[in-house]
C-alpha cells in the first residue's frame, strides 16, 4: 500500500486534463492526444488498474468483516439495540467502518441505514 501511496504521489493529476480531452473524442472513440509523459507518470499508468481492483477489493472485504451484529444484552429502546461490530466487537460504528467512512464519504452512510447521522 505504501508503494502505491508513493508511486501516485510522484505521478501527475490528470483530472483537469480528462475533462478537457472527452470533448475530443472522435467517431471510433479515442481521443488522439500527443503528450510529455515523465517516468513516474508511466510506472503510474502501468500499474493503476491493478493497483485499483486490489484497493477495491480490500475495501470489500474490511466491509465485509466490520458488520453491525445486536450486541445482546438488556437495553430499554428495543427499536434501537446497541450494536457491535462483528469482527473486531467495537461498538457500532467501529473505527474501521468510521475510517472508511470517512475516506469515501457518504456512499458507505447510505449504504449502511443504522450509521448514526453524526457520524
Amino acid at each position: 500500500m505504501e508503494s502505491v501511496l508513493i508511486r501516485t504521489d510522484k505521478a501527475t493529476s490528470w483530472h483537469d486534463e480528462a475533462g478537457r480531452l472527452r470533448g475530443l473524442v472522435n467517431h471510433e472513440g479515442y481521443v488522439p492526444i500527443r503528450t510529455k509523459l515523465a517516468v513516474e507518470d508511466l510506472e503510474f499508468l502501468a500499474d493503476a488498474r491493478t493497483d485499483l481492483l486490489r484497493f477495491a477489493e480490500l475495501g470489500l472485504r474490511l466491509l465485509d468483516l466490520h458488520q453491525p451484529r445486536d450486541a445482546g444484552g438488556i437495553t430499554s429502546d428495543t427499536a434501537h439495540p446497541i450494536l457491535r461490530c462483528r469482527s473486531c466487537m467495537w461498538r457500532w460504528p467501529c473505527p474501521t467502518f468510521r475510517a472508511m467512512s470517512e475516506s469515501f464519504g457518504s456512499s458507505l452512510d447510505a449504504a449502511d441505514p443504522s450509521l448514526p447521522e453524526s457520524a
